[in-house]
């Protein structure tokens, strides 16, 4: 939709998802990012494996999937961008359209996130080609840490791969819901599904398979610490892409026929599902080659790689894991650039494309600036004179501020609003929900949901 003019209330011109499935697909696409591929699996394995799944399980329910109902209900019953949806909702309510702050930090979120994000996506598409022509073949720690550190020293380098994620990224957006979103998701998607079967069953022929599936799933209560908990806390809120506004966008092209509550059920399952796929394809090739699991890029760009230089059919399962790796960033850079270029369009004479492109290049610029700060700009450290952010680099305080400060206020914000500001009989009609199921996610998003995030919060600004 372009217009010039303001837009109205009804958004009936709106496209919609072809099907349940398509939004589930493009959901679970970004709620599916680097972190499902080694995060999730490593904090599991070091605080307690199936007991820290369990506690991660009861959060999803907690924290998870009621701010995911929530930022979908918004959007589906605002039928526009985040922030006018924030608005619409609020002033149906009769409520300040003040509210639309949390849409507001949520896209800000995204929009920064990206602007790194990009930079990490590259690093992914870089190493393709490093797997494909085998440049990790017998390598050593020595020489594998040597490739990784040459491309974080060559601003040239990082530069082309960021523009290259962020055309693919634009690409997709710029084509709209049913070219670009839609058509993405259900190629990707699946492909990713592929790839992950694919490497899982590879993974079995390492012996050390088993001890992979010891390591994630037999639980060790004693190893589940209090930080273990809050840790499942905070992964449960920032797996499935919440307090980005990107619910909210997605929410408003789905039908009204469509249960919000079975579809973030199933959104929190297969998010989950690919994490611990990815655990079970990861960890035998590391317990194999006797490598430490060791969390952090570190893992995927310097422990992987040595791996898969010093194993057999190394170089194609090497280059098949990076192609995955690349799809899960893939997915979730498109829904990251959504929000803000569907404001855009809404809100200028700019059709799709030219928002997409607009914004696009906007957030490549600002990620010039997290590649300078991983080599030209590595001394400079804006906050240097707070000691809580002592030595942090550009790159450093970006990803501090969106994942400790943006996304725990919007989505705290969106909780608190849909929990007390918007009337009981809306929410029952839009979630198409009633009885004790209505009943449970109401009290949750009402008083347990805005207590679990408030302990995320503080927990992430004091660890």
């Amino acid at each position: 939709m372009s217009n010039s003019t303001p837009v109205s209330d009804s958004g009936a011109d709106r496209g919609l998802w072809s099907s349940r499935l398509a939004f589930i697909l493009a959901a679970t696409g970004s709620a599916v990012g680097l972190g499902n591929i080694w995060k999730f699996p490593y904090v599991t394995g070091e605080n307690g494996g199936g007991a820290f799944v369990i506690v991660y399980l009861i959060c999803i329910a907690v924290l998870g999937i009621p701010i995911m109902m929530a930022e979908v209900f918004v959007g589906r019953n605002g039928r526009h961008n985040p922030i006018t949806s924030m608005r619409l909702v609020a002033e149906r309510n009769l409520k300040s359209p003040l509210w639309r702050v949390s849409a507001i930090v949520g896209m800000i979120a995204a929009f920064a996130i990206l602007s790194f994000y990009s930079v990490i996506g590259g690093w992914a598409a870089s190493y393709i080609g490093h797997a494909a022509q085998g440049d990790f073949t017998g390598g050593t720690a020595d020489s594998i840490g040597e490739l990784f550190g040459g491309l974080l020293a060559s601003p040239g380098q990082l530069l082309i791969w960021h523009t290259v994620f962020m055309a693919l990224v634009i690409l997709v957006v710029s084509r709209g819901l049913k070219g670009g979103l839609e058509r993405a998701a259900t190629i990707l998607m699946p492909a990713l599904f592929l790839l992950l079967i694919v490497a899982v069953g590879y993974a079995t022929t390492t012996g050390h398979f088993g001890e992979a599936v010891d390591f994630l799933f037999t639980p060790d209560f004693g190893a589940l610490s209090i930080n273990g908990v809050l840790i499942a806390l905070g992964h449960a809120f920032f797996t499935l892409s919440l307090g980005m506004a990107i619910m909210m966008a997605y929410g408003s092209y789905l039908g009204r026929d469509v249960s919000i509550a079975r579809t973030a059920v199933s959104v929190a399952f297969m998010d989950t599902v690919v994490a611990l796929m990815a655990g079970l394809a990861i960890f035998p090739v590391v317990f194999a080659n006797g490598l430490e699991a060791g969390a952090g890029p570190g893992l995927i760009f310097q422990t992987l790689p040595l791996a898969f230089g010093n194993m057999p059919m190394g170089g194609l399962f090497g280059t098949l894991f990076f192609v995955l790796l690349l799809f899960a960033a893939w997915t979730s850079g498109i829904s990251l650039l959504e929000p803000v270029v569907e404001w855009v369009e809404e809100r200028t004479s700019l059709a799709r494309s030219g928002s997409a492109i607009l914004v696009g290049v906007l957030c490549w610029a600002l990620g010039i600036a997290s590649i300078l700060s991983l080599n030209v700009w590595s001394d400079v450290a804006p906050l240097d004179m707070f000691a809580r952010f002592e030595g942090k680099t550009i790159f450093d305080l970006l990803d501090f501020f969106t994942a400790n400060v943006l996304l725990p206020l919007s989505g705290l914000l969106t909780a608190i609003f849909v929990g007390w500001f918007v009337a009981k009989e809306s929410l029952m009609r839009d979630l198409n929900l009633e009885g004790v199921g209505f009943s449970l996610w109401y009290n949750l998003i009402r008083f347990v949901t805005p207590v679990a995030v408030i302990i995320v919060f503080v927990y992430n600004l004091t660890a």
